[in-house]
């Protein structure tokens, strides 16, 4: 049975979570005793049906266990670099790394998981609950949302460079908690949304010009959703997000 004293190699760190190398695992401890039982289930069974697509770029679910009272998540560690650490190191091969982005993003989008949660009743709860916008900003919103098709396409929900691991076994995708079934225009903005809001503009434009090329995509069908994303993201109410995603808010824009 692992123990606190047994995770020593900390590999990465987010408000809720830390993230250890432990041999051949990789191990996520939620850092609050109390964290609900339902989430950490629902990330290891979304998790699952991933798993279930037969798609082979993620790393294996081992297991969910308790480290001294703390809900952990274990799954296969893949030893690499995230594409984020190779873009900053080689900054010539920007255009290499974002097509190799969008080819991964393009095989996830190819796949269906009909028990995944549906994408448009995330975005739809997500919008519901902002108090930050007018109810007449959010009928424009949820009305627009309401006019896409539902689609099944199996959506990543952050697909961004940090979560891409390049190592001597291959190319892994990680950090499934978001995934959703729905349509592949809306995953691909919310990885450009994702590029802007790291103030990256450039690579979100270069990327959504490759992305569009490789999978014959309408960019405008992709801007569309982009109000809808950007609104979602509020939800975390994170301060340094907030001006940029309220400037895309205004439907009339897309």
């Amino acid at each position: 049975m692992m123990e606190s004293k047994d995770l020593k190699k900390l590999i990465s760190e987010s408000s809720k979570v830390q993230v250890y190398e432990l041999g051949d695992k990789c191990v996520k401890i939620f850092k609050e005793p109390d964290e609900p039982k339902s989430v950490v289930f629902y990330e290891a069974l979304t998790y699952s049906r991933v798993e279930e697509t037969g798609y082979a770029k993620i790393p294996e679910l081992i297991e969910t266990s308790k480290i001294d009272g703390k809900w952990a998540i274990v799954c296969a560690f893949k030893k690499g670099k995230t594409l984020e650490a190779l873009m900053r190191e080689n900054p010539d091969k920007r255009d290499e790394y974002l097509s190799l982005m969008a080819d991964l993003q393009a095989e996830i989008n190819a796949l269906r998981s009909p028990k995944l949660s549906r994408q448009k009743d995330y975005l739809k709860r997500s919008i519901e609950g902002l108090d930050m916008i007018d109810d007449v900003k959010k009928y424009e919103l949820l009305s627009k949302l309401s006019a896409f098709q539902e689609q099944t396409n199996l959506c990543h929900g952050e697909f961004m460079p940090e979560n891409i691991i390049v190592g001597d076994e291959g190319t892994f995708v990680v950090d499934w908690l978001k995934a959703k079934q729905g349509d592949a225009l809306a995953d691909a903005a919310r990885t450009y949304v994702g590029f802007c809001l790291k103030h990256k503009t450039e690579s979100a434009e270069r990327y959504l010009k490759i992305y569009c090329e490789k999978v014959g995509a309408d960019r405008k069908s992709i801007q569309e959703w982009i109000p809808i994303i950007a609104a979602a993201q509020l939800k975390f109410k994170r301060p340094e997000e907030r001006e940029l995603l309220l400037t895309w808010l205004d439907v009339a824009d897309y």
